[in-house]
């Protein structure tokens, strides 16, 4: 749930907002009341955090609780935000939506965002359900507070000595990702997924590309991913939360946008184009 006071900017735009909770079937039902259309976007997104049994209430029976309500109050259409994750590592390959992964999974929010794509969402839209899939990757813009922004703040303020070797992700502009959500809406297909997810690079790639835009030097030193998943691996004999050095073991996350591109005339800039407007706002 949402600090209501966080919502300023959106009533200053003259949004209507509501106080609710995904995992609270009734509020969810309340605000949707007299909606013509959806955006699901909220989620359990945590790296290594505890309280992980949160990521299954949120991530799937969160998504069970909008979607089932959107059913039953006859909603138009609807946009579900999934991730490229729900493919789990894709060990170097562009996959695309026909892709299907069994797991292990790198990340619990990995796993829960699979279960709530392919047992709550899917199910639905075979059932008749007026609703379409969207897959970012990495999104990345001002005012970010992801997982990667700690990364960026390390990487301009020169206290980033190494990055882990081969891990590779989908680079998304933010407001790329929002007009995919707002094309899935329009154009999109209802029983569809569209992968929105941006160029691929691997983190060693996107922070050379920084250097050209900022002129900060990149790390040179590359982890390799053996030395980071026998480090996982030590650190759970140990009885602590390894997650965070898993994902970074050298995991991919790529996928292909083709059919957002073909279907839905989607088009994410370059990263070089994106990292050129946020990165002079994270300088010290």
């Amino acid at each position: 749930m949402r600090d209501p006071d966080g919502a300023t900017e959106l009533r200053v735009l003259g949004v209507r907002c509501e106080l609710g909770d995904v995992t609270d079937r009734e509020s969810v039902r309340r605000a949707m009341a007299g909606a013509e259309r959806l955006f699901h976007c909220a989620a359990w997104y945590r790296i290594g955090a505890r309280g992980r049994d949160q990521a299954y209430r949120i991530n799937v029976e969160g998504t069970r609780n909008v979607l089932e309500a959107m059913r039953e109050l006859g909603v138009a259409k609807g946009v579900y935000t999934s991730t490229v994750a729900v493919f789990g590592d894709t060990r170097g390959r562009l996959v695309d939506e026909t892709s299907r992964a069994s797991g292990p999974f790198a990340s619990e929010y990995d796993r829960t965002k699979h279960v709530a794509h392919y047992e709550v969402a899917e199910p639905l839209m075979r059932s008749g359900l007026p609703l379409v899939i969207v897959q970012p990757g990495v999104i990345y813009g001002e005012g970010d507070h992801s997982p990667m922004r700690p990364v960026l703040d390390a990487y301009v303020r020169r206290r980033l000595p190494a990055v882990p070797g081969g891990s590779a992700y989908c680079w998304g502009y933010v407001d790329d990702t929002v007009d995919g959500h707002v094309r899935a809406m329009e154009r999109g297909r209802a029983g569809e997924s569209y992968v929105i997810a941006g160029p691929p690079h691997t983190l060693v790639e996107a922070l050379r590309i920084a250097e050209r835009v900022c002129g900060i030097p990149a790390p040179r030193l590359a982890v390799p991913p053996p030395l980071l998943r026998l480090a996982a691996s030590m650190t759970a004999v140990l009885g602590q939360d390894a997650e965070s050095l898993r994902v970074l073991a050298g995991v991919t996350y790529l996928a292909s946008s083709a059919k957002a591109e073909r279907e839905l005339g989607w088009r994410a800039r370059p990263l070089a184009d994106g990292f050129a407007r946020v990165l002079p706002t994270l300088l010290p």
